[in-house]
C-alpha cells in the first residue's frame, strides 16, 4: 500500500486562471460560478487579496482546492470561494484550507462566507457558527 500523498497548504498571491477553472468545475461550483467567462474568472483572481491553496505533494503540484477571500486583515474576511476537486475529498482538504485561512488572518478577524446548500452541514462540522442577520444585493448577471 503506498502512502498518501503530502497536502501543502500555502497563501499564494495568484493561481493560474485554468487550474482556478479546473477546481471550480470538478467542485460543482462551476455550476454557479461563471467558468466560461475566462477574463471574468482572471479578474476574480486579479482582485481577491488573499489566495490560500492545497498542492498535491509540493509547492507546484497538482492544484486540488482553493479558498480565494477579500480581507482588511483587521477586522474582517470574505471567503468567496472554497472549493476542492472530487479526488480530493473526504481527505479534510476542506477544513484544512479553513485552517490556514484563518491561520493566514490571524485570532482578531472573522470570516464570513455564504454557503452553498450541499455544503452547510461541512461548514457546522468545521465549527462555523450560522447567522440569520445577512443581507444582499443580488448580482445582476
Amino acid at each position: 500500500m503506498s502512502p498518501s500523498p503530502a497536502i501543502v497548504y500555502a497563501r499564494e498571491a495568484t493561481i493560474d486562471v485554468a487550474d482556478f477553472r479546473r477546481v471550480l468545475v470538478d467542485s460543482g461550483l462551476g455550476a454557479i460560478r461563471p467558468v466560461d467567462d475566462t477574463p471574468r474568472l482572471q479578474s476574480m483572481l486579479d482582485h481577491a487579496n488573499l489566495i490560500v491553496t492545497a498542492r498535491r505533494d509540493h509547492a507546484q503540484g497538482e492544484l486540488i482546492g482553493v479558498a480565494r477571500c477579500f480581507t482588511d486583515f483587521s477586522w474582517s474576511c470574505y471567503l468567496s470561494e472554497l472549493a476542492v476537486s472530487p479526488s480530493a475529498q473526504g481527505l479534510g482538504i476542506g477544513k484544512g484550507l479553513l485552517d490556514e485561512t484563518r491561520r493566514q488572518l490571524g485570532p482578531t478577524v472573522s470570516l464570513i462566507l455564504a454557503s452553498v446548500p450541499e455544503a452547510v452541514g461541512f461548514y457546522e462540522r468545521a465549527g462555523m457558527a450560522r447567522i440569520d442577520e445577512a443581507f444582499w444585493y443580488k448580482r445582476e448577471r
